[in-house]
């Protein structure tokens, strides 16, 4: 059984390992001096780690595909600050040596607990047709059930189980927490967005061995996907609001907030625009945990800047244990 995690590569910084992981990605490549080689990126809960294997790559084709167990053994190093691990030998795991919980990452937080708090913020809603179509949605046993595991991305902001619940509630609180500055809001509306925005991504993602994207994800995407949910969820619960239904299809069309980002309109109403902003927020402030704890398992001190984070565009530095550091 599994003995050896990602996050405690420092400990075994050139040393062979033998181990088991979910096999993310596997790409054959070309050698610069003739023959092939392979390019993976191995998973467990702690993380995701880029492997090569350089000799006898045959075997390892023949047995093994992207989103199957494997078991590998291989040399841990460091490479450009990250590490990383040569493999000498892989193979199919069986399923007597696998214990999943050992490879998707969840979310620290009671499920059960996170879902009673979401429920109860949508009870208190004084709109009466937002909480009917927010709870047909929630109460959907297919729905719901996807919805309290799912993870909010492949890689990067909240990509775990129950992330996409974890970010949606955290989102909720802050839209919370915000609108009493801008009388323009509407509450109700805005927290019906924060719950809704993202509801497509539990037809986009696939969560069982490892993260990734279904074809009709690939194809459409979360947000042309939680459009036509919403147009089918109107329907299934009968007369509702027209100039309700536009607002919150706007939102979840807008919520990435300009073109480039994927958004199909800019956000145009306050609450699509304080909507925008406070996603964005959100997510970049998990990105920026998950970079302080990466930088903290790659050995970097508490005054050295992260990596360059490419969804930010930036490396970053945690000011918190800047300030702590003696």
């Amino acid at each position: 059984m599994k003995d050896f995690f990602i996050a405690d590569a420092a400990k075994f910084e050139n040393k062979v390992v033998t181990t088991y992981f979910a096999l993310s990605s596997m790409q054959v490549r070309e050698k610069k001096q003739g023959g092939q080689y392979l390019s993976l990126v191995l998973a467990d809960k702690s993380g995701s780690l880029e492997a090569k294997m350089w000799e006898e790559i045959a075997e390892a084709l023949a047995s093994c595909t992207e989103g199957c167990y494997v078991k590998v053994q291989g040399q841990i190093s460091k490479y450009q600050g990250k590490f990383q691990i040569t493999l000498t030998k892989m193979r199919s795991a069986a399923e007597n040596e696998i214990d999943a919980a050992d490879y998707l990452p969840a979310t620290r937080f009671d499920v059960g607990e996170m879902w009673t708090e979401l429920l109860g913020y949508v009870d208190e809603f004084q709109s009466a047709d937002l909480k009917r179509l927010v709870l047909a949605f929630l109460e959907d046993p297919a729905i719901g059930t996807a919805y309290r595991s799912a993870p909010a991305a492949k890689t990067l902001h909240h990509a775990w189980l129950g992330g996409l619940l974890e970010h949606v509630l955290t989102l909720v609180r802050v839209c919370r927490a915000t609108v009493p500055f801008y009388p323009e809001v509407d509450g109700d509306l805005l927290v019906t967005g924060a719950i809704l925005h993202d509801i497509g991504k539990i037809r986009e993602l696939s969560w069982k061995s490892s993260f990734g994207y279904t074809l009709e994800g690939q194809m459409i995407g979360h947000i042309s996907i939680a459009q036509g949910m919403l147009v089918e969820k109107v329907k299934e619960i009968g007369p509702f609001p027209e100039k309700l239904r536009v607002l919150v299809e706007h939102m979840i069309l807008s919520h990435h907030g300009k073109y480039e980002f994927g958004s199909p309109k800019l956000p145009m109403t306050p609450e699509a625009v304080l909507l925008s902003a406070l996603d964005d927020l959100e997510a970049k402030m998990q990105n920026m945990r998950a970079e302080f704890s990466k930088a903290a398992s790659n050995g970097k001190g508490a005054g050295e800047m992260t990596d360059w984070v490419r969804s930010m565009e930036r490396p970053v530095l945690n000011s918190l244990a800047y300030l702590k550091d003696e």
